[in-house]
């Protein structure tokens, strides 16, 4: 190699890893989980309190009593809802940025049956009618920006952003003129009636049931089935998916519809299941999140069950070392913002590689 080429070539440069064993791609994930809870200690000491301490109070607050596990639960099972929803669209590479706007269509419409038809149907039809409209509407909201990406090529990404202002507008508009509650000095939708809040089981409302089912389901639909074939060969290549005669829009469209009929579902169960009311904050972010699960799992519905169910016991063990503790809660969102990015950065090392420059003979660089 010549004094010009080496002095070409960068120090460092990035190369594409071969593939990994999935042991040694696991250990690296492990490793990035360790590297995170090493540095969130650093920022725990900084604080002034014991990093152990800290840690365990998490675990404890989050997982060993009976309250505490029903309210993690009652974190992941959303989270993990809105994970699923967003898999069929990502699988397609259509990038659904709306969740959070088609859980907020969801819970919309569900507040309407609750508040005015909720004594004019027997229970068990409430729930059945609830869910499938909250489906649907959550649906064709998720079918707006699948039309026009179909139709025009839009940016989805852009397109379902926009969209979750508008739902959430829309809901500051009910939640301070028609179904504010007039009892209330600060503006906000009333609390539903007993009969409109879903039934529990261990604690927990059904909707846990529901998404344990939608998790087979979406495992199912993505992996064998024909709908599932075309999803992976639209992601792939479009212009594959034509050649073999697919009809690509309505694979778009129909994709969309069953990812935002999965949000509607969500916001469903928020409603009727957790809040029992409607406000600017329902969806709480799970659909943004949903998006660091659904990456992190690769879109297997199955590792979105364990990352959901890690990512609740950060955030209700957060909660609790705000009380334990009188960490401020900026500190625990660092924290927990802290693992993410670790656990993000571990999918680079897997994937890629630093490639140093080597030194020419004389040993000069």
């Amino acid at each position: 190699m010549t004094y010009e080429n080496v002095k070409k070539e960068p120090l460092i440069r990035i190369a594409k890893r071969p593939e990994l064993s999935p042991k040694k791609a696991m250990l690296i994930r492990f490793s990035s989980i360790i590297v995170a809870l090493l540095l969130g200690g650093l920022i725990i000491l900084a604080l002034g309190f014991n990093p152990l301490a800290v840690y365990r109070d998490i675990v404890k607050g989050s997982l060993l009593s009976a309250t505490a596990l029903k309210s993690t639960a009652k974190i992941a099972v959303p989270l993990l809802g809105a994970s699923l929803a967003i898999a069929p669209a990502f699988k397609m590479k259509f990038w659904n940025c709306g969740a959070e706007g088609q859980i907020t269509v969801g819970a919309i419409v569900s507040t309407f049956f609750a508040l005015k038809l909720v004594g004019d149907l027997p229970r068990p039809v409430f729930f059945v009618v609830t869910f499938i409209v909250a489906a649907i509407f959550g649906g064709l909201w998720g079918l707006i920006p699948a039309f026009f990406k179909a139709r025009w090529g839009t940016n989805e990404t852009l397109f379902t952003l926009m969209l979750n202002y508008i739902a959430i507008g829309f809901v500051k508009y009910l939640r301070i003129g028609p179904w504010m509650d007039k009892g209330q000095m600060f503006p906000k939708v009333p609390m539903f009636d007993k009969a409109a809040r879903l039934p529990e089981i261990f604690g927990v409302h059904i909707g846990w049931i529901i998404v344990l089912v939608l998790v087979i389901f979406i495992y199912i639909y993505m992996s064998r089935t024909k709908h599932g074939y075309e999803i992976a060969v639209v992601g792939e290549s479009i212009s594959t998916a034509r050649y073999s005669g697919m009809n690509v829009p309505k694979i778009i469209m129909r994709t969309m519809f069953l990812s935002g009929a999965i949000a509607g579902i969500v916001g469903w169960m928020l409603v009727c299941g957790t809040n029992y009311t409607l406000s600017d904050s329902t969806a709480n972010g799970y659909g943004f999140t949903a998006i660091v699960v659904a990456w992190l799992a690769k879109l297997n519905p199955f590792v979105m069950v364990l990352i959901s169910a890690f990512l609740a016991v950060l955030q209700k063990g957060s909660n609790t070392i705000q009380t334990n503790f009188g960490i401020p809660a900026s500190a625990s969102e660092v924290l927990t913002g802290l693992i993410l990015l670790c656990m993000l950065g571990s999918e680079f090392f897997i994937n890629y590689r630093f490639v140093f420059r080597k030194k020419t003979v004389g040993g000069d660089d």
